[in-house]
């Protein structure tokens, strides 16, 4: 099973390259397998390619989901170590 995660452009690079960033993580990536994709939106990024744009109100919904989980997970960690104090 493949993970595929949306981020955005934040700088157009040379040869069908963008730097994207996620969660404060910045990255390069190839643009090669889109068209038209500009600083500011958002992409389906998966093993250094941009897959697909994605529209941005999709995107915040999706990033949010992944926030919520990682808050989830901290939370039930901190329960268990919490517990077997």
């Amino acid at each position: 099973m493949c993970l595929a995660i949306p981020a955005k452009i934040v700088d157009l690079l040379p040869d069908d390259g963008a730097r994207i960033e996620l969660g404060g993580v910045r990255k390069e990536i190839s643009l090669a397998l889109v068209e038209g994709v500009a600083v500011g939106d958002y992409v389906i990024v998966h093993v250094g390619y941009a897959l697909t744009r994605l529209d941005p109100d999709e995107a915040e919904k999706t990033l949010a989901l992944f926030a919520a989980l990682d808050d989830a997970q901290r939370q039930d960690a901190l329960a268990a170590s919490l517990a077997n104090a």
